[in-house]
């Protein structure tokens, strides 16, 4: 079910809807349904494997500061996620460098559509790092926690440990949910999940 909370004065335009949700949840089939939609997506997964990549503009930094994590591929992230998850001090180095560098290709995003009445700013962490106030409202993807599960270990080179770390590093399902102007619940049939989206998108271009 998709649930509305009216954000009022944060209209403006482009109006600019924040999507996200933990690891697992169907964030990034639900933008590209929003995409289906006519819907701008700024895809902040999508721009760090392109600066980490081959050629990447943060490979070199990132290879003097965690000297072994690349190759003639870019930056190899299982070497990188072995290095930061949990270690504290490392992911936020890590942050920083990365961070910035999605932040100024999101401005560029924002202005190429600065006409258009709604864009997405999909972004996985956007209450852990604070995201969350520079966007008009929030749709979180959500699903029950044994189909999340199912869908992370079926990812190359994922286990257990590794899902259970990356939990921890997020904030739970139910605080999102709590928090969100929309809830797209994916664990129903994709059709489902594509009605609330068309749902979402129709609030915004009728303003």
């Amino acid at each position: 079910m998709t649930h509305y909370k009216r954000p009022g004065s944060r209209l403006r335009r482009p109006f600019i809807l924040g999507l996200t949700g933990s690891i697992g949840m169907g964030k990034s089939t639900a933008a590209t349904m929003f995409e289906r939609e006519g819907v701008p997506v700024f895809d902040a997964d999508a721009e760090v494997h392109r600066l980490q990549g081959p050629g990447g503009a943060l490979v070199e930094a990132i290879e003097a500061r965690f000297p072994g994590t690349t190759g003639p591929g870019g930056v190899d992230r299982q070497k990188l996620g072995a290095r930061v998850l949990g270690h504290p001090h490392e992911l936020a180095a890590l942050e920083a460098i990365v961070h910035p560098a999605v932040g100024r290709a999101q401005k560029r995003f924002l202005a190429r559509h600065r006409a258009r009445p709604v864009v997405v700013l999909d972004i996985p962490l956007l209450f852990e790092k604070g995201g969350w106030h520079r966007v008009g409202a929030i749709a979180v993807v959500s699903a029950p926690l044994w189909m999340q599960r199912k869908r992370v270990l079926r990812r190359p080179g994922m286990t257990n440990a590794k899902f259970k770390a990356i939990r921890h590093l997020q904030v739970p399902d139910r605080v999102k949910r709590a928090r969100a102007d929309f809830v797209i619940e994916t664990g129903r049939p994709k059709s489902e999940t594509h009605r609330q989206i068309r749902a979402i998108t129709s609030c915004f271009r009728a303003r």
